[in-house]
């Protein structure tokens, strides 16, 4: 089964077997336009060469295997948007999840008296990330190109629609666009009525295990598949990642530090918050996985790096040495906490815990017995706070984690895994699972060929790499400094959008 996973920088495809180990990969990578303030487009066509490009290099590789593919199945991220005209071209670019131009809309839907309503229904916190969001945007400051509108789409049902020529949607990508009911399984009534669109400008609404077939003739061709594999339809991107690293039993907690970071738990019905803090969105029809996104993970680091250790960078690439290792070792030798300097770590907004578009970073406690690398391991420890902060409200609408999963770039670091597991004082497990969002998808689709009897097998798929556990000197430092961190972060709240503000007009 290939797993498939159309990223914000790049689409990845993974060729397994049924015991989860990696036979094919291929990466191809897309650039963010960010031509303005707040944007962040990119282009569906280069999205979907690369897409077409992974295919055909994991056919490719899989050799004499490639004639034992049973399925493709596919994994994308979400909250994007493509305002397509009546003849199936787009009138935009693709709206990523990073676009907050929708802001002053989130905020006044937001302030209404019918969002936190919204956000029961949809599951969906009322930010520009969200297509919602970005549709109040277009329809009020732009309804020249809003009325040309045909389809509203994301990026999956782009990439469907030149495959099989048909508008569709899973509906976990649906439960992230905030028009989507997930008590009903149905496009909301109210908030089509809100957009002042018809219910057929949508695409239809497919569960995750459901599949095309009969692909266009000009694509599996050159892709090299026949046109009767079916390709699923699969899920998002957060949720398949629940499910490639076996975090879909109760209790279970997921933690995924790339370039943004999620803490995510799988529960067996649609949760929602009652501050409207957590989303909601489906795996399947019965299972469902809540928590929180945020904007800033391995990003803070590179930033950290490129900013504040430029002449480091310069030398470990001439030593071809891994800079961010040279910027860890000396954070290890800074004392946890930090000697009391705190991170906030909002440098691209933040959706979770703040759901705030208009967040900032900041450096709090600094003196002149600081150092660099006091800087550093406060930017680390930052990071980890603000998830250890989406997991307290996860808390209180489930349950307590019994065990983590964590993954993504930071898992090579022993520093960031043990930062987890002193600050969220749990044991840190570290899977073994390649690609886990690619995984998923394929799980999925094994599971609905039978090829594997539950979805619970991809616990046999995964090993472990590394497992931390609390060390309770550090504990206690943290559970110090937590709440002065939480208590800083409130107070900077009201001043973030009188900053952006200043930041907008001097630009």
């Amino acid at each position: 089964m290939i797993g498939v996973d159309i990223g914000t920088t790049s689409t990845k495809a993974v060729l397994y077997d049924k015991t989860g180990n990696n036979l094919a990969y291929a990466n191809v990578g897309y650039p963010l336009y960010q031509e303005e303030p707040d944007m962040a487009e990119q282009d569906p066509d280069e999205i979907f060469d690369a897409v077409l490009d992974v295919l055909t290099q994991v056919i490719r590789r899989a050799g004499d295997k490639k004639d034992q593919i049973s399925g493709v199945s596919f994994s994308s991220a979400m909250h994007s948007l493509i305002l397509m005209d009546e003849h199936n071209q787009p009138l935009t670019r693709c709206l990523t999840w990073a676009d907050n131009r929708a802001y002053e809309w989130a905020d006044k839907l937001k302030n209404s008296d019918k969002g936190l309503a919204l956000y029961h229904r949809t599951g969906v916190p009322i930010h520009p990330m969200s297509p919602l969001c970005k549709m109040l945007w277009l329809k009020n400051d732009w309804p020249e190109l809003y009325e040309k509108t045909a389809y509203f789409i994301g990026i999956k049902e782009y990439i469907f629609h030149k495959f099989f020529g048909k508008y569709v949607v899973d509906i976990s990508i649906a439960s992230a666009t905030g028009l989507f009911n997930i008590h009903t399984l149905t496009w909301d009534e109210e908030i089509i009525q809100l957009l002042d669109i018809e219910k057929n400008q949508l695409p239809q609404l497919l569960n995750t295990t459901d599949y095309l077939e009969n692909l266009n003739t000009s694509y599996f061709e050159r892709i090299g598949l026949s046109d009767q594999i079916p390709f699923y339809i699969g899920a998002s991107d957060g949720c398949l990642s629940n499910l490639g690293v076996n975090a879909i039993e109760e209790g279970t907690m997921a933690i995924t530090i790339g370039t943004s970071g999620a803490v995510r738990m799988v529960v067996d019905h649609p949760v929602t918050d009652p501050k409207g803090r957590t989303f909601c969105y489906a795996l399947t029809k019965d299972l469902w996985v809540i928590g929180g996104p945020v904007n800033n993970g391995g990003i803070v680091f590179r930033w950290v790096r490129d900013q504040l250790f430029a002449p480091e960078k310069l030398t470990a690439e001439q030593m071809q040495v891994d800079s961010y290792e040279i910027l860890t070792q000396m954070a290890e030798n800074i004392p946890a906490g930090s000697n009391g300097l705190i991170f906030h770590p909002f440098l691209g907004g933040e959706r979770a815990p703040l759901w705030n578009a208009n967040a900032k970073g900041s450096f709090i406690g600094l003196t002149t017995t600081h150092t660099r690398a006091h800087m550093i391991r406060a930017a680390l420890e930052g990071i980890v706070f603000n998830l250890y902060t989406v997991s307290l409200i996860l808390e209180e609408i489930a349950e307590r984690p019994k065990k983590i999963q964590a993954t993504g770039g930071f898992a090579r670091s022993a520093l960031w895994r043990q930062l987890l597991a002193d600050i969220f004082e749990q044991e840190v497990v570290i899977p073994k699972s390649f690609e886990s969002s690619c995984l998923g998808a394929a799980v999925l689709g094994m599971k609905e060929q039978g090829i594997i009897a539950s979805l619970n097998e991809v616990e046999h798929m995964i090993g472990v790499t590394h497992s931390h556990t609390p060390q309770p000197e550090n504990f206690s430092v943290y559970r110090e400094l937590l709440p002065i961190y939480i208590r800083t972060t409130r107070l900077l709240e009201t001043e973030f959008s009188a900053i952006a503000d200043f930041q907008r007009k001097h630009s």
